[in-house]
């Protein structure tokens, strides 16, 4: 069960001092048209430690979601270097990008990304279909996700009979069931009520202090933010804090 009586960051990060997780160099990413080039990301630099639990904030707009992206390799930048867990990750080929992905990183998103046709414990499952597992093996790890998210009890239900705080959680345990080193969260508690949001954010506290999970999570909620290690502010795609 998830203790949500967690009030913030209580994670030890002195454990894992200098020990660097995410490290990005002069990142930038330019999306082009015939006539129009636009600067989403401006030579960002960004070091993220091990057991990190940072925020990015900033207005609709300024680069917070492709510089996620760009974190999570779904997208690739136009120019910089980012290195994950030591690893550069520029000569990679698909097959390996997407491995690499698989093993190392999880993905939460603001509107869930359920397949509806799908129930809770398939769903939560599908990250390890890419992995050399056992279908029982696959059982007893989203069996395992859904318990730290408390939703034992719901994994034969299908994602449409949930409400939307249910539906997160069945997300966060999609993301965990494989065990990554980090999570990326892109506006997690954005479509949740204060409520609903805040058990959320304790869940992903409680999974940053107990695993030692490094996170990521962008965030229009102050609120939220505070609740974290650090915060990164962005503003037309550079950092100003």
């Amino acid at each position: 069960m998830i203790n949500t009586s967690v009030d913030g960051p209580e994670m030890l990060i002195d454990q894992n001092k200098n020990q660097t997780m995410i490290q990005l160099q002069n990142i930038n990413k330019i999306y082009c048209t015939d006539t129009v080039e636009t600067l989403a990301i401006n030579d960002i630099s960004l070091t993220v430690d091990k057991g990190e639990f940072l925020s990015i904030m900033g207005p609709s707009g300024c680069g917070k979601s492709t510089l996620l992206n760009i974190i999570g390799l779904l997208d690739k930048p136009t120019k910089g270097i980012i290195k994950i867990d030591g690893q550069l990750t520029d000569k990679f080929g698909d097959k390996q990008l997407a491995q690499f992905r698989n093993k190392k990183l999880g993905f939460i998103f603001q509107s869930y990304h359920l397949i509806n046709d799908l129930k809770v414990a398939d769903n939560v499952e599908l990250p390890l279909l890419y992995r050399s597992s056992t279908g029982k093996e696959r059982k007893i790890l989203a069996a395992q996700a859904l318990e730290k998210v408390s939703l034992s009890n719901r994994m034969k239900h299908f994602p449409t009979q949930l409400s939307g705080g249910q539906k997160q959680r069945v997300a966060i345990a999609r993301a965990i069931v494989g065990q990554p080193e980090i999570i990326l969260a892109d506006e997690p508690t954005g479509n949740l009520d204060s409520e609903m949001g805040n058990e959320i954010m304790d869940i992903l506290l409680e999974l940053n202090s107990r695993d030692g999970t490094t996170i990521i999570m962008v965030t229009h909620d102050d609120n939220m933010a505070k609740r974290t290690h650090r915060l990164v502010r962005l503003f037309d795609g550079s950092q100003v804090m």
